[in-house]
């Protein structure tokens, strides 16, 4: 089953427009907040990215705090992903290297964490905020570490995170 890019942009693009999201970075955490989650920020496991738990009365976030800034900003942003893309899971955990799903087998859950990390991706990177950015200049140099550097900071994302998000949308050149 291929990813539903086209549903996530939608989405995206929906939660841009109603938060009145005009440019970099994107306040992920207060999306989060007005759709109904908690964020927990607490030391996990070194693994453990974060989670989310659901049930009929909440649904909660819970992000390793020991990990930088832009790790966790985008573990918000791949859990609320989740949140909207994956409701029949009540827990979600997300690890490094192994993934645990309840429920799930490894191939949808291939499927939900690809999607939930196109999601974070959209979400962090959205790719009307780049386009503004980088029409005007053409093709990027990824060995130019400045420009790179500097456009990470101003969408408060790491580089790794950027490099990928613009050689998806074909800002790269080969």
């Amino acid at each position: 089953m291929p990813i539903r890019k086209k549903l996530i942009g939608r989405i995206v693009d929906s939660l841009l427009d109603k938060y009145v999201i005009r440019k970099p970075p994107v306040a992920v955490e207060s999306i989060a907040k007005k759709q109904g989650l908690q964020i927990r920020f607490q030391p996990l496991e070194s693994n453990l990215s974060g989670f989310i738990f659901r049930d009929k009365q909440a649904a909660i976030i819970g992000v390793n705090s020991t990990q930088a800034k832009v790790r966790q900003r985008f573990t918000i942003a791949h859990e609320l992903g989740h949140f909207l893309l994956h409701q029949n899971d009540n827990l979600l955990v997300d690890r490094v290297l192994v993934k645990l799903r309840s429920g799930s087998s490894n191939k949808e859950t291939d499927i939900q964490e690809i999607e939930a990390n196109y999601f974070a991706a959209e979400l962090l990177m959205p790719r009307c905020l780049i386009a503004k950015d980088l029409d005007h200049i053409g093709p990027i140099d990824i060995f130019d570490e400045d420009f790179i550097t500097n456009l990470a900071k101003r969408y408060d994302v790491s580089t790794q995170a950027l490099v990928l998000r613009l050689n998806g949308l074909g800002y790269i050149e080969h």
